[in-house]
């Protein structure tokens, strides 16, 4: 069952992923339109603030996550450790 739900995923996934190429028309006027360089140009500008701004969104994340671990190991310092390690056998 868990490949025949895999498999199917894949497949939407792909058949979604060729839309545009079908919806091409022989000129290659996609969906868009008539694509002009002004249009490639913003495309461009965004991806280059895109991926800065998508590395400082997940390094604060991981700041903030680290951040709470930190508390949460001080907490169980202050509270006399984890009580799995106290005791003997």
């Amino acid at each position: 069952m868990r490949r025949l739900t895999t498999t199917l995923l894949l497949t939407i996934w792909l058949l979604a992923l060729m839309v545009p190429v079908a919806l091409a028309q022989n000129s290659g006027e996609g969906t868009f339109g008539e694509t002009t360089d002004k249009d490639v140009t913003n495309a461009g500008f965004i991806l280059i603030a895109a991926f800065p701004a998508f590395i400082l969104v997940m390094s604060l994340l991981q700041y903030s996550l680290d951040k709470r671990k930190e508390r949460k190991k001080k907490a169980i310092k202050a509270a006399g450790g984890d009580r799995r390690w106290q005791g003997g056998w």
